[in-house]
């Protein structure tokens, strides 16, 4: 049992990575951005395809978040120059990615056993579900300090103000255009990092598996955004340690529901009531402190 908890907590910190880039996109610019699905899978996508040609695996890591970039900037130039809704820009990009991915592919799945990948390369520890930890518990730690880094910067301070007041960064001659296409680049190149690392710690790649990936990493950050209200407190370095539990908690969850004996068809179900509750309970909770 206890690896079976174990197995749920390498899912999370792979999934890490896609909270962040939702938390960007959502909590930062306010924008609900769908290109997630998609870029997930790419990111699955083009994992796969270097592993099979042999490509080390940390050389094929830049390649792939460079690939969720582009697509993050797609749905970026759509929204800002055509002035396309950012939800329907998101839609469009993430409908287009599904027959891209499968071109790219060739097929609906890839197996990936028995090839050199990341958790393999290199041996911290001689149990593998903990080597697999350790080395995913250094990618996220890294990548949590280097977006702390960010927003701590001038440009993620014009990111951060962007999306709270877009007219007053504006009026201080800041490019808002530019800087939203940046972040949803960075974005999706988080989440397209989720999809190589899940890809490798599964040892396979689907092209469905990014379908309903995003009220994952919805339900993460929306956790993160309570424990921040209830334990109110502001700072961003603590906001993305929040969005780390909430994605911890949120896999916890569904673990603890599968270790119940529920039908794993139920799964997204309880996914999508999971979510729903964390969303409801705040604005039924605010009436009753009213009266």
């Amino acid at each position: 049992m206890s690896q079976f908890y174990l197995t749920a907590l390498q899912l999370a910190l792979c999934l890490c990575p896609m909270a962040l880039g939702i938390f960007i996109s959502m909590k930062v610019f306010n924008i609900p951005d769908i290109t997630t699905d998609g870029s997930y899978t790419l990111g699955a996508v083009i994992t796969a395809i270097l592993l099979t040609r042999e490509w080390p695996a940390l050389a094929a890591m830049p390649a792939v978040m460079l690939t969720g970039a582009v697509a993050g900037v797609c749905t970026g130039l759509i929204h800002t120059k055509l002035k396309i809704d950012a939800l329907l820009s998101g839609i469009l990009v993430m409908t287009g990615l599904y027959s891209i991915n499968l071109i790219l592919l060739g097929r609906s799945n890839l197996p990936l056993i028995n090839l050199q990948d990341l958790f393999t390369s290199r041996s911290f520890f001689t149990h593998e579900l903990y080597n697999h930890l350790g080395i995913s518990i250094f990618i996220v730690g890294l990548l949590v300090l280097l977006l702390h880094y960010l927003l701590k910067t001038d440009f993620g301070i014009a990111m951060r103000a962007t999306g709270n007041n877009p007219v007053m960064t504006r009026a201080l001659g800041i490019n808002n255009d530019l800087v939203k296409i940046t972040g949803l680049a960075l974005a999706n190149a988080l989440t397209a990092l989720s999809g190589y690392l899940v890809a490798q710690f599964q040892s396979f790649t689907d092209i469905n598996m990014g379908i309903g990936i995003v009220i994952t990493g919805l339900g993460s950050v929306l956790i993160a955004d309570a424990l921040r209200v209830w334990l109110r407190v502001t700072g961003i370095g603590w906001q993305l340690l929040f969005v780390l539990s909430g994605s911890l908690i949120f896999q916890m969850v569904l673990a603890f529901t599968l270790a119940m004996g529920i039908d794993p068809n139920f799964l997204k179900l309880v996914t999508a009531l999971f979510v729903l509750l964390i969303v409801a309970l705040p604005r039924v909770s605010r009436p009753l402190k009213n009266d």
